[in-house]
């Protein structure tokens, strides 16, 4: 391009570029790129291009396009090309998409700039793409893309109620992907990416009611996925993540109603928090994911959630196991075993016995509802006399009640000796026990004979004492296998 087609403005920064000096057309630091105008602040994406591909350079300098506050006219296009010096463009309004498909660069700064979209499919970039504060109308799209030094987004604006507002699908990147205070309108698809330091999403608005508002399915993030006060509107999707530090949804505001508001399934990850969380509105659904603590107040979890496979090994805070029994009965797969034992394992990993049984309690009740009746009734009656050997003083009641019963009624009313002048004198408590008690042997059983009513009630204390004796033998016996 001959120099002398330029306009004032950009014959200064061809003459800038190659001692990378920065050229600031902006009067107002406040100004709002979508409103630059005049010819004097214009430059044309043509000249930009050629600049950039072109070998301007000299001796003992560090060439780099450093432009604020610029108009830029025409199609910037870059596919596929080999930049080898800094591009930053902040500030600036560009007037058609910046297309960035295959390209390879050093480093790009479009922060504060104004952009119609942003197609960057396959981008490498050796250092980091900046586009703090950008507004961009329709979708950024970085499938693919390789970028060494992370990626910053803060309180960039992104969408236009499209499906996908960020896309950064199938993307390597080597640092952090920072997005805090982000506002989106269309969904942010991190699907199969790999992060190696931490994903940020602190404060940020999604929207995007009609599809996954962030899919992030098989994503693997080398530390922490932040999501702390993140407000979405639309599916959050982690199936198959993997995440080395913690997940974490601090007062968060998630929202699908009539659909799943946060699908973790197959997850795994140190810890998911969702202290001060707001309620979530839709379903959750944690299928097989695997966490070693679990953070989230029992109102913060929604009426219908799917938990068949999901692991831990402790809840906070630390609540009574009746506080957390609640969520167990909203699964919408119906009797799930493993949730039980999940739940009683992390209170019996903290050395509280007592509210493991209350688990395991509650996991045969609801484990009745699915037998047929004459199981049904065999529950009820192991539930009454020992609540199914988890409740094992309640035989010692029954034993103590019924054996003054039979000390009552057979210390009044002597039942009769089988055979007159032989055998021992009757002892009417030692006689109720040799009657409830059906392994010990007093001699005073086989010794008398009653009669009438007594002869009933000795027949109810044996069929109640073998009742107290199987159902404590089950207990025991569901007790020892769970050592």
């Amino acid at each position: 391009m001959d120099i002398t087609d330029l306009t004032p403005l950009e014959r200064h920064i061809w003459r800038a570029f190659p001692r990378g000096v920065a050229i600031d057309v902006c009067p107002d630091e406040s100004e709002d790129p979508a409103t630059i105008q005049g010819a004097e602040r214009t430059v044309r994406a043509e000249v930009i291009r050629a600049l950039l591909l072109g070998s301007s350079s000299e001796p003992g300098e560090a060439p780099a396009l450093r432009v604020a506050g610029a108009k830029i006219t025409g199609v910037l296009d870059l596919r596929h090309a080999e930049i080898h010096h800094p591009i930053r463009l902040t500030s600036c309004h560009f007037q058609h998409s910046l297309e960035l498909d295959g390209t390879h660069a050093r480093q790009l700064d479009f922060s504060g700039s104004c952009l119609p979209a942003l197609a960057a499919t396959s981008l490498r970039v050796d250092g980091a793409l900046r586009l703090t504060n950008c507004r961009v109308a329709g979708s950024v799209q970085l499938s693919n893309a390789v970028i060494t030094s992370g990626i910053f987004l803060d309180h960039a604006r992104l969408g236009n109620d499209g499906e996908w507002a960020l896309r950064l699908d199938h993307a390597s990147v080597g640092a952090d992907v920072r997005a805090r205070g982000l506002v989106a309108l269309g969904g942010i698809r991190l699907s199969t990416a790999h992060v190696a330091g931490a994903v940020d999403l602190e404060d940020a608005q999604v929207k995007n009611a009609n599809g996954d508002a962030l899919d992030a399915a098989r994503l693997t993030v080398g530390t922490v996925l932040n999501a702390g006060g993140l407000t979405t509107e639309g599916r959050i999707r982690l199936t198959g993540a993997k995440v080395a530090g913690w997940i974490s949804f601090i007062e968060a505001k998630l929202s699908n109603p009539g659909g799943v508001a946060l699908g973790i399934s197959s997850c795994e990850a140190t810890q998911l928090t969702l202290r001060d969380a707001q309620p979530v509105s839709g379903d959750v659904k944690m299928h097989y994911a695997s966490f070693k603590v679990i953070e989230a107040a029992p109102q913060v979890w929604p009426a219908t959630v799917r938990l068949e496979g999901l692991t831990y090994e402790a809840l906070a805070p630390r609540l009574p196991a009746a506080d957390r029994l609640a969520l167990l009965q909203r699964d919408a797969d119906g009797f799930v075993p493993h949730s039980y034992e999940q739940l009683a394992a992390s209170y019996r990993r903290v050395g509280d016995d007592a509210d493991a049984r209350t688990v395991q309690l509650a996991k045969q009740r609801r484990r009745r509802g699915t037998l047929p009746w004459y199981a049904k009734l065999w529950g009820y009656i192991q539930d009454a006399t020992v609540g199914y050997g988890f409740r094992p003083t309640r035989a010692g009641g029954w034993l103590l009640a019924l054996l003054l019963l039979g000390s009552a009624a057979y210390g009044t009313h002597h039942p009769p000796p089988v055979e007159h002048g032989k055998g021992p004198g009757l002892n009417a408590p030692i006689y109720t026990l040799d009657l409830l008690l059906p392994i010990i042997d007093f001699g005073q059983q086989n010794a008398f004979a009653p009669t009438g009513v007594f002869q009933w009630l000795s027949y109810l204390l044996i069929a109640v004492g073998w009742v107290l004796a199987t159902t404590v033998a089950a207990g025991v016996t569901r007790t020892l296998s769970r050592q």
